[in-house]
């Protein structure tokens, strides 16, 4: 659902109102000053990669910390993993289907995650993975009519009399947004899950979801201004997933590449920043919060991203909802975190809500980080036209239509993780 479609079920805007009081006049924009990437905090230039990786980038990862995402808990050690279904003919013979359970034996009031693994049955090596959560859950990633509905309550789900469960016509609802067979033909394998396994989206889903379960005092738990919010534990719950994903003999999860759309492009980002095993971390259309400019006045505000959706983000961001030149970071220093490995970023030229060339110009101006390492990043200062993809470690595009993933997003995925995988 576009972001703005939310706003009706989390405000008194209408649909209308929302939109019209976003900025979509780049010379309304105004001026603003970003704060430097390769400045210390101590004053000192950055000039070397190892200074990067020695000083810098945790001062970064610590600032988003503190002030946009929260402080997530590290790896626990009572990850258990079930196989709870296999299936080696699925999608007519091209892949094997894998359902596998987790849940932490120290914290059982987690009710767990499902993920869902196709891997290729023709490739012969451990098959590279595209890693990302779903909004509707397995059943509605894929069409086979043996995935199992999820039998969880699922927020914002509205299918008729079946209510908050999801039910048949849910089925495939997000197929066209995770081309199974399109990625297991290029011999990728897909490694899915519901992201309200992992939290619920609305405010008070973390009483049902691991926030609580890690919390000493649960359901009860007061959440201190830079505790992690929900983009933190739905990031988490991907890097509980290539915990698994490292055990599995099909999988070669040194090639693993985490990927999400909208508020879950925000945590495919935060995930790969956090989480260096990721080779790849793909952001399509993450917007305001995500790969967009926070500074730049156009489309979603800061002010209106901690308005109606507070909970994704760690209570300290709210401080800048009027402000957003008080931030110590802006996003252009999020997409910097997941240097030397690549990053793409997605737009979309109908979704001027998530401001396509603020995201540009995140990945355009981290691409100095890029440049320590003696790598390339989007390779032009220059916002390309519509559908002319740019970069090298940072890729971009701007594509014709609305806020989605469509087959010619995915098309230039592959075509940017097999130029970097190869050998």
């Amino acid at each position: 659902m576009h972001p703005l479609l939310v706003l009706l079920a989390t405000s008194s805007l209408t649909f209308a109102q929302a939109a019209r009081e976003a900025n979509y006049d780049e010379a309304k924009v105004g001026t603003f000053t970003l704060p430097p990437l390769l400045v210390a905090q101590d004053g000192s230039k950055v000039t070397t990669a190892e200074q990067w990786t020695k000083q810098r980038r945790a001062e970064v990862i610590g600032l988003f910390r503190e002030h946009v995402y929260g402080h997530s808990p590290a790896k626990t050690d009572d990850l258990k993993f079930e196989v709870t279904g296999t299936k080696d003919d699925a999608l007519g013979g091209l892949a094997t289907r894998k359902f596998v359970h987790l849940t932490l034996t120290k914290h059982p009031q987690w009710q767990g995650l499902d993920l869902m693994l196709y891997v290729p049955n023709a490739r012969r090596q451990p098959a590279p993975v595209f890693v990302g959560l779903s909004f509707g859950g397995n059943h509605a990633v894929s069409t086979e009519p043996d995935v199992p509905l999820n039998p969880r309550r699922m927020p914002g789900l509205k299918n008729g009399k079946s209510g908050n469960q999801a039910s048949e016509p849910t089925r495939g609802s997000e197929a066209s947004r995770w081309p199974l067979e399109m990625l297991i033909k290029h011999g990728y394998a897909v490694a899915t899950a519901w992201y309200g396994d992992l939290e619920p989206d609305h405010p008070q889903g973390w009483k049902d979801g691991l926030r609580a379960a890690l919390s000493p005092d649960g359901v009860n738990t007061r959440w201190q201004p830079n505790d992690w919010g929900a983009i933190g534990a739905w990031a988490w719950g991907l890097s509980r997933m290539l915990d698994y994903l490292e055990t599995d003999p099909a999988i070669d999860a040194r090639h693993a590449v985490v990927i999400g759309h909208s508020r879950l492009g925000k945590t495919a980002l935060w995930a790969g920043a956090q989480d260096e095993r990721f080779a790849i971390t793909i952001s399509n259309e993450s917007g305001e919060g995500g790969a967009a400019l926070s500074r730049r006045n156009f489309g979603e505000t800061t002010q209106r991203i901690t308005t109606s959706f507070p909970h994704w983000f760690c209570g300290n961001y709210a401080k800048y909802a009027d402000d957003p030149n008080a931030n110590p970071v802006d996003q252009h220093m999020l997409i910097a975190l997941a240097a030397p490995r690549p990053l793409y970023i997605a737009s979309a030229d109908g979704d001027p809500w998530s401001d396509p060339h603020g995201e540009f110009l995140s990945g355009q101006l981290a691409g100095e980080v890029w440049a320590l390492f003696g790598k390339a990043g989007t390779g032009t200062s220059t916002w390309p036209a519509v559908n002319h993809p740019v970069g090298d470690c940072v890729g971009y595009h701007l594509r014709t239509g609305k806020h989605d993933v469509t087959a010619y997003d995915w098309e230039q995925y592959l075509n940017f993780a097999e130029r970097h995988f190869a050998p």
